[in-house]
């Protein structure tokens, strides 16, 4: 049996011991706790993926398990924007041959322009000769090369020197630009050429080139096949006072200068000018009228446009392929 100790010695004995194991300061109590606060926090976020690594199988490469990544889903393949032909609109105007009213759908005829140049306008083709944006120089025959309008009228209100006829759009608009420049007081205009078939194409062109070889005449001539006339939506005029004159006098008659300023009121526009020869091929020919209808010849005159090449964003065609 231990006798017990007196109270001072027991007192001794408890101060060693607690100077043996001091208690931890203040500071490192706060060191611990904020660890153990970490490690929770890593635990708990890596812990469904530990899980999920379990469940799809034994460590190492399991890509093959893995549902893939919305990135590496394939890519839809979507259609070429469709542009105005997307519209109900245009594609009824096309399909009822109305183009004037194409070209109001597609917003006017500076927005149809635009969207040709640009390629939103894939249901518009400027080689299909019945439409009026077609194109036809040295490099654009027509195609077919020996393509006829559809139906041809001699125009009202206009003499006809040779008899010739125009599409009924074109000859409608010719009455009315002849009506404009009588009442304006500018004078009376008689058509001296309109449609020409390839037939006679082939015969007006030997003549040229048999008069004056073939260089010139291919400066003042197109080709069979390669002709305005052939599409019935071009005229030539000349300026008729006592009589009707010669197409060399038109530019300096009173008609021809009034042509000039207004023929883009009615839907024509001069498709040959002068100081254009290196775009167009030809010489100027200030009396050979194309008719574009309404909005187009309005967008080609506000736009200070000098050739169709240039407004539909073509080739330049001085000469021919061949």
């Amino acid at each position: 049996m231990t006798t017990p100790e007196p109270g001072p010695r027991r007192a001794a004995h408890a101060a060693a011991a607690a100077n043996a194991h001091p208690a931890p300061p203040r500071a490192s109590r706060t060191g611990l706790v904020v660890a153990v606060v970490f490690l929770l926090v890593v635990l708990l976020v890596a812990l469904p993926r530990i899980l999920s690594g379990a469940a799809s199988g034994p460590t190492g490469d399991d890509s093959a398990a893995r549902p893939p990544l919305a990135t590496s889903l394939p890519v839809p393949q979507f259609a070429v924007t469709e542009g105005v032909c997307g519209e109900d609109a245009v594609r009824a105007a096309l399909a009822a041959g109305d183009d004037e009213a194409v070209i109001v759908a597609a917003g006017g005829g500076e927005a149809f322009r635009a969207a040709v140049v640009s390629g939103a306008a894939p249901c518009i083709s400027l080689s299909d000769a019945s439409r009026r944006w077609v194109v036809v120089d040295k490099l654009r025959p027509l195609d077919p090369v020996d393509a006829e309008p559809s139906s041809l009228v001699v125009p009202a209100s206009v003499p006809s020197l040779n008899g010739g006829n125009l599409r009924q759009d074109a000859a409608d608009a010719l009455g009315a630009l002849a009506d404009g420049a009588r009442a304006a007081g500018a004078g009376e205009v008689a058509m001296l050429s309109g449609y020409r078939s390839y037939t006679t194409q082939r015969s007006t062109y030997a003549q040229h080139v048999g008069a004056d070889g073939q260089e010139l005449a291919d400066l003042e001539s197109a080709r069979p096949g390669y002709s305005e006339h052939q599409t019935g939506i071009t005229v030539d005029l000349v300026a008729c006072d006592d009589g009707c004159g010669d197409l060399d006098g038109f530019a300096a008659s009173s008609q021809g200068a009034w042509v000039a300023e207004h023929a883009w009121e009615y839907g024509f526009v001069i498709r040959y000018e002068a100081g254009a020869t290196d775009v167009t091929g030809y010489k100027a020919e200030p009396w050979h009228l194309r008719f574009l209808g309404p909005e187009l010849a309005r967008a080609y005159h506000d736009g200070s446009w000098h050739s169709l090449e240039e407004f539909f964003g073509l080739p330049a065609a001085p000469d021919y392929a061949d």
